[in-house]
């Protein structure tokens, strides 16, 4: 089955071929998943219409280059089929390589922990002692359903195609159906009141400048696209191989315009301080005004089959990277252990015991759901900048093309968006967010130097070294930073 964030796609029959109408499909399912449920708050939160705009067609110019990039390196780079890690191992060494593959499975395991505490907030609707999915009885909950998962999962027990059509209907429903009612409510004066948030009082107050709202945006809108990569997964199964790259754009445009619709009638239907101030999922605190109590129970209804799904599928993804990269060499040969049936055993235990773990942490954090995917979205920005910076690499050296080759300038262009686009995502994520997933990664030096020694090479060499030192030097400050008060981790 192949899987991506937030949702689960079909399972991959090598009879089926694909003509472009149902490859799009596929596309546009792979990447709209739960994220898209609570947008409305999580774009206001910190910026104006205005700024939101911007951000939407920035994200939209760099998601489209990355989607680019990854079509363009699966056809070719077709042996290279280890995950976006391997374009970074293959592009800028070893060193590189692991931490890409290491913030990936990071991403992977803190996206499900934020899945969690989605599900039982969008519960607490129906039962009020949930809460925002992140007290005692949520945390007893997601860790019920983790260690069920891992027991069936451990029993090479794996999901069933069918998951993939009721999520796929359940996401679906709600989404189209909030466009429609949002689209006959929209007030133009509502959205344009301060549309970039620059009023001394009211409703614009406080959200700072263009540039500060803008950057608030960016790490949401790379969370609901999180998984373009795994539309290129699709190349094997195409009637016509040309369709996959016009799907890809097809599909990715899709899933931008109904994130786009959503966040942006939103803005005129409430304040920004209401939009802020919703619980998730907020387009039910959105809807609910409008039509009553069903209009917000479909919504969260439609959210917790659609991120079960994902939280199932992820499961199974969260353990299948550690064992990818431990039957590699990428990471120790521990991670590549199977039991009797198959299935990933230690890769599954240390992923289901980290993702525990920060369960319990949520328990701290203000906003769960909105920290977690953050973090998890910093994280999987290596794998992102270095899949961009591998296809500029290739482009500018000529490899894989032939002479004269028109794609080459056109790679060129595209490889070195989706890099300026990944390093603005750096810096977007603001120094806060960068130093805790600095104390995340510095145990990962660790785990490469064990994977390094179990294949007789040494543990850095040339530059690796500055760079482990330096994850290292900034990770101790991140900590000395937390212990003094300076940054919280929640």
């Amino acid at each position: 089955m192949a899987v991506t964030h937030d949702h689960v796609v079909v399972a991959e029959q090598p009879s089926d071929k694909l003509t472009l109408l149902p490859l799009t499909a596929l596309v546009v399912g792979s990447m709209i998943g739960g994220g898209v449920f609570n947008l409305p708050s999580d774009m206001s939160r910190g910026a104006s219409p205005g700024a939101i705009l911007i951000g939407w067609i920035i994200t939209g110019l760099g998601m489209l280059m990355l989607a680019l990039v990854y079509q363009s390196l699966a056809n070719r780079k077709p042996d290279l089929n280890a995950g976006p890690y391997a374009y970074a191992r293959a592009g800028f060494g070893p060193f590189i390589g692991f931490n890409s593959a290491w913030g990936y499975w990071l991403s992977a395991f803190l996206g499900n922990v934020a899945y969690a505490v989605a599900i039982f907030s969008a519960l607490s609707f129906f039962i009020p002692a949930f809460g925002d999915g992140n007290n005692l009885i949520s945390i007893l909950g997601a860790s019920v359903c983790l260690w069920l998962i891992h027991a069936l999962v451990l029993n090479g027990i794996k999901q069933a195609a069918f998951v993939n059509i009721v999520t796929t209907v359940a996401k679906l429903v709600p989404l189209f159906l909030f466009i429609l009612i949002a689209i006959v409510a929209f007030n133009w004066d509502r959205f344009t009141f301060d549309f970039w948030g620059r009023a001394a009082t009211g409703e614009g107050a406080g959200l700072g400048s263009i540039m500060d709202q803008v950057k608030s945006t960016m790490l949401v809108t790379l969370w609901v696209f999180i998984g373009i990569e795994g539309a290129s997964v699709y190349s094997a199964r195409a009637a016509r191989r040309s369709d996959v790259g016009r799907a890809t754009v097809i599909g990715f445009l899709g899933a931008l315009g109904i994130y786009v619709l959503v966040s942006m009638l939103s803005t005129g239907m409430l304040s920004q301080p209401e939009l802020a101030g919703l619980k998730v999922p907020s387009m039910a605190g959105v809807l609910e005004p409008l039509v009553g109590r069903w209009g917000a129970s479909l919504v969260n209804i439609g959210l917790m089959i659609s991120v079960g799904g994902a939280f199932l599928s992820w499961t199974l993804l969260c353990a299948e990277i550690p064992y990818t990269c431990g039957r590699d060499g990428t990471f120790p040969k521990w991670f590549a252990a199977e039991n009797a049936n198959g299935s990933p055993v230690n890769a599954l235990w240390a992923t289901n015991i980290l993702i525990q773990v920060f369960l319990v942490l949520s328990f701290f954090s203000k906003s769960a759901y909105q920290f977690f995917y953050f973090i998890a979205s910093v994280a999987i920005l290596p794998p992102y900048v270095f899949s961009g910076a591998y296809a500029l690499k290739l482009a500018m050296t000529g490899e894989t093309y032939g002479p004269g080759d028109k794609a080459r300038r056109r790679d060129m262009i595209v490889g070195l968006i989706a890099t300026l686009y990944g390093v603005w995502l750096v810096y977007a994520a603001g120094l806060t967010y960068l130093l805790m997933c600095a104390v995340l990664f510095a145990p990962g030096i660790l785990v490469y130097a064990r994977a390094r020694r179990e294949h007789g090479e040494p543990a850095f060499v040339g530059k690796e070294l500055p760079i482990a030192i330096g994850i290292g030097v900034l990770a101790l400050l991140a900590l000395y930073l937390m212990w003094t008060g300076r940054i919280s981790p929640f």
